[in-house]
């Protein structure tokens, strides 16, 4: 039997350098279209270069395939949520329930408070639901609808909403990563939100800040014409009002009630069928070909928004595409993207090259401010090899576990760190999961908004310089040193 040599640090960075040189050559060939095939390819060759050397250091072929299957088994959980939340997109087009939350957005909010609403908005239903792909698929579809009719750049909504939906999100115990953190770590779940505070509160005051003094420039530039004729296209193709909105508030309540995302999500779809069936007669019947027997063409317009999306010819182009999209077919690039990021991040794995990585940091990390800093950077950069928030929340806390214990310092420091680095940095990363679900979402590139995404930047950045200075980092106190390091 042959046996398995241990990675060293050539073999980890070559595919690293191969990943990294392939991504941005896709960027520069294809522009805004590289997620749409050249990143899938760039992730598909550099797994395969992971294998070579997984085969080079002994590593059966079975066990490497095994490795890939299983990392792509994680993401079906995602899947079935992208899929669904695609369905959904298509039929709140159809129901009315998208058109009539850019009306109301757009006579309720004031441009020059627009992007700072906009994030406290996400923040306050994230927050109270535990997620920030729910609200980013409803309220955050909705507020991207509101920027552009208002003629407000729509990178920076963008950036709005994702910040503010992954702060009320990393607050909310109903969150899966704000209970995974903990668990991981070792500490609990209402220590870790309290200690969490400390970073995420001011690096959300100074996005609030930012995202004010953006608005206020941007604020003069709005067309009051242009916002009464979107409203009048809307209120002539769509039949508009607050009983349009139900499906969203069920969807919330469902949310705030625990029930898991999957069905919370169909059931917000289904509804949204149901109530365009309702409510939206004339806007079917103008879809209605000649031809077509009615009941047997409303159904095929209703059955293809959960599989094709919705789209609509207002006689306005920016409307048009505005007010067109979904359908589950619309996240299937999507899934691809998220299949190959895993299954190079699981090979990674496995072949023992992201344990390399860790072992070379802690070699260097000799402080406590270095050692969070190590560990932010291992989160970031697991979510850029690995792919996945999840992924950069576990395996850094299961490698970097032990030292912080070694060093006395409480769980706690880990559970938010892991927090700061992890959760926080996964939208802005184009083939993560996170990113990839944002872009098939909110229809703008990670590349464009993620300099806009000013709470997930500031974050880890404060995180760091608290670690350096020595703010808020909680030692272990001397009866239960030695019941951590026993454990």
């Amino acid at each position: 039997m042959k046996q398995i040599k241990q990675a060293q640090f050539y073999d980890a960075l070559l595919p690293i350098i191969i990943l990294i040189t392939l991504l941005s050559a896709s960027v520069y060939l294809f522009g805004d279209n590289s997620s749409y095939g050249p990143n899938q390819i760039a992730l598909l060759f550099s797994s395969g270069i992971v294998v070579l050397i997984g085969l080079k250091n002994g590593y059966k072929w079975a066990d490497l395939e095994s490795a890939m299957i299983k990392g792509i088994t994680l993401s079906l959980g995602a899947i079935l949520i992208l899929f669904m939340v695609g369905a959904l997109i298509g039929t709140w087009l159809l129901s009315g329930t998208v058109p009539t939350l850019i009306y109301y957005g757009l006579q309720l909010i004031n441009p020059s408070w627009f992007y700072a609403a906009s994030c406290i908005l996400c923040s306050i239903v994230a927050m109270s639901i535990g997620s920030s792909w729910t609200t980013a698929a409803t309220i955050g579809v909705g507020l991207l609808g509101v920027a552009a009719g208002l003629g407000l750049d729509e990178a920076i909504t963008a950036g709005a909403v994702i910040s503010g939906a992954y702060f009320g999100d990393k607050l909310s115990p109903l969150s899966e990563t704000t209970n995974l953190a903990p668990a991981v770590a070792g500490s609990d779940l209402f220590s870790h939100i309290h200690h969490m505070m400390w970073t995420t509160v001011p690096s959300f005051i100074i996005a609030l800040i930012i995202f004010t003094f953006l608005g206020f420039n941007a604020g003069n530039v709005t067309d009051s014409a242009r916002i009464n004729e979107i409203n009048e296209i809307l209120e002539s193709n769509f039949n508009i009002g607050l009983t349009m909105l139900v499906p969203l508030i069920v969807l919330l309540i469902l949310a705030l009630k625990k029930m898991p995302a999957f069905p919370t999500v169909a059931i917000g779809a289904f509804l949204g069928a149901v109530w365009a069936l309702i409510f939206q007669q004339d806007l079917i019947t103008s879809q209605l070909t000649v031809d077509k027997n009615v009941l047997v063409g409303t159904i095929k317009i209703v059955w293809g928004a959960f599989f094709d999306g919705f789209s609509v010819i207002t006689g306005d182009a920016k409307m048009d595409k505005l007010l067109s999209g979904g359908g589950m077919s619309s996240m299937l690039n999507t899934t691809w993207l998220i299949m190959m990021a895993l299954m190079f991040g699981a090979v990674m794995e496995k072949v023992g090259l992201l344990e390399v990585f860790v072992r070379s940091i802690l070699k260097v990390a000799k402080s406590t401010g270095s050692l969070i800093a190590s560990t932010i950077a291992t989160c970031i950069g697991t979510n850029m090899i690995a792919a996945d928030q999840y992924m950069a929340i576990v395996m850094p806390g299961r490698m970097f576990k032990e030292e912080y214990k070694k060093r006395g310092l409480a769980s706690v420091n880990l559970s938010r760190t892991l927090e700061d680095g992890g959760t926080i940095t996964s939208p802005l990363i184009p083939w993560n999961t996170c990113g990839a679900y944002m872009h098939s979402v909110l229809l703008v590139n990670p590349l464009d908004y993620a300099v806009y995404a000013f709470f997930n930047i500031i974050n880890p950045v404060l995180a760091v310089i608290y670690a350096y200075l020595g703010i808020k980092i909680l030692k272990l106190e001397p009866k239960y040193l030695q019941e951590e390091q026993t454990a």
